[in-house]
């Protein structure tokens, strides 16, 4: 065993593994306990439609702005360090939102956040992918899938009695004491690692032009419905979103050193799993966002049943991710992630099905049920294709791509989507505006997740090839360590 590697099941596998859980979830909580408080933040702050699809989209923008950064920075100067950093920048954002008094500075705070989502997110991954031995990574991604569909799930639920019984603001300032536990297992028990080989100058001119692309496409998507399609506040920030996705990719190819290498993407199994990722999130991202305003706007649901609606998805992921990592170790990715997102657009045909007076145990559960069962079998394949492609001095970069693509996967979606699904000028919380929307989307997400599972089945190989010997875990101050002369044309 490589020294400093740990196995999965012993005390130190535990430790890692419980700090890249709980730093992970303080991110995917933050990306759907929101929805569960738009309608209270739009009644308490006066919000319209446009505001709270900003107080999502804030968030996300930036997360998906910075995350290959995060990635990129945590290769070079130390993944456990840059962890750190982002769970303490996260924790402060957290604070802002709880104390904003107006939906202007909610939406700045919420931007902060995405900032140490950005820093925390790619990390987490990437120690899991260099502290575990390579014949335990599986499982270990499996069992961070499970428990961190856990912060997920649960974070509707906590939100959801939140808004109920107290505050919306309580959702964002039950991050700082969570974020303080975190702290304290990672300084205490997570090894630290780097790739040695890592430039040491930061790609600012591919931050800044991957921020301006995501940037100016999701201004112009969310400033259509309202503004109209002809209109100077919709064509100029989609055509500087345009531009600066295309200077983006200039950039990278001609940097000596990039944030992204885009020789990473010779790799056929990393390029087509970011592919079927963008699909399978884009779909995830528009069921997180309208599933939850839907059943309380057009089915009446309180906040805290509307919350712990989607509940089953985060049992069913816990019980079963770790073994889909198995099976998938077994009989190889291609067939989990086929199968995975047809099996969730059947779900989201009956969930388009779901109206006023529904009933939870008739209309509800059975989707929701099914849904849980195929991201089961897809999470921990798609994850563990997206990191095990490349090697292993690549974490950092493969965890911040397959983060940046599903974080811009959801993104987008959420400014789309409605636009899509035929919103128009209408309003999300008018619920004769919303069930239409809402019916049209949830088909829409369920023709990206067929699309995603044909393209999975063309492009994901039957067996991932295999790396030579890792060489990644390291001290940050130790000398470089071999490189290693693979290519990436497997």
């Amino acid at each position: 065993m490589d020294q400093g590697l740990v196995r999965y099941g012993t005390p130190a596998g535990r430790w890692v593994l419980l700090a890249t859980v709980l730093g992970s979830s303080l991110a995917f909580i933050d990306a759907t306990v929101v929805n569960i408080a738009l309608p209270a933040i739009g009644h308490d702050l006066g919000a319209g439609a446009a505001d709270l699809q900003w107080t999502i989209n804030g968030y996300a923008l930036s997360l998906a702005s910075l995350i290959l950064l995060g990635g990129s920075l945590g290769d070079r100067y130390g993944r456990k360090r840059v962890f750190i950093v982002g769970i303490s920048w996260f924790a402060a954002a957290s604070l802002l939102c709880g104390v904003a008094p107006n939906v202007e500075l909610l939406i700045a705070a919420r931007v902060l956040q995405g900032i140490g989502g950005a820093l925390l997110t790619p990390g987490a991954l990437a120690i899991l992918e260099a502290s575990f031995e390579p014949g335990d990574r599986s499982r270990a991604i499996g069992a961070w899938s499970g428990l961190g569909g856990i912060g997920g799930a649960l974070g509707p639920f906590l939100g959801g009695w939140l808004v109920e019984a107290a505050d919306w603001r309580l959702i964002f300032l039950i991050n700082v004491p969570v974020a303080t536990l975190v702290l304290i297992v990672a300084i205490r028990h997570v090894p630290e690692s780097r790739n040695p080989a890592a430039a040491r100058r930061p790609d600012l001119a591919g931050v800044l032009t991957g921020a301006a692309g995501l940037g100016g496409l999701t201004y112009g998507f969310t400033a259509w419905p309202e503004h109209g399609p002809g209109s100077a506040a919709v064509l100029a920030p989609l055509a500087l979103g345009v531009a600066g996705m295309i200077a983006f990719v200039l950039v990278e190819r001609r940097s000596p050193h990039p944030m992204l290498p885009l020789g990473v993407f010779s790799a056929k199994a990393f390029t087509g799993a970011n592919i079927v990722t963008f699909l399978v999130y884009a779909a995830n991202g528009g069921v997180f966002f309208l599933v939850v305003l839907n059943l309380q706007v057009v089915a009446g649901f309180s906040p805290l049943t509307g919350g712990i609606a989607l509940l089953p998805v985060t049992g069913l992921m816990l019980l079963l991710s770790s073994r889909a990592g198995a099976l998938g170790q077994r009989i190889g990715p291609r067939i989990p992630m086929t199968v995975g997102p047809l099996i969730c657009a059947v779900a989201l045909v009956l969930l388009s099905m779901v109206g006023a007076g529904a009933s939870y145990l008739l209309n509800v559960l059975p989707a929701v049920i099914i849904f849980g069962l195929g991201l089961s079998l897809l999470v921990a394949p798609l994850t563990a294709t997206a990191l095990g492609a490349l090697e292993d001095r690549f974490a950092g970069i493969a965890s911040g791509v397959n983060n940046a693509v599903a974080r811009a996967a959801g993104l987008l979606s959420v400014a789309v989507l409605p636009l899509a699904a035929g919103l128009g000028d209408g309003n999300l919380t008018d619920p004769s505006t919303l069930h239409p929307v809402y019916r049209h989307a949830m088909l829409i997400c369920a023709g990206l997740l067929v699309i995603g599972g044909a393209l999975a089945f063309r492009l994901i190989p039957a067996r991932l090839p295999a790396h030579e010997e890792p060489c990644s875990f390291c001290d940050p101050a130790a000398p470089p360590a071999r490189p290693h002369a693979r290519s990436h044309s497997e």
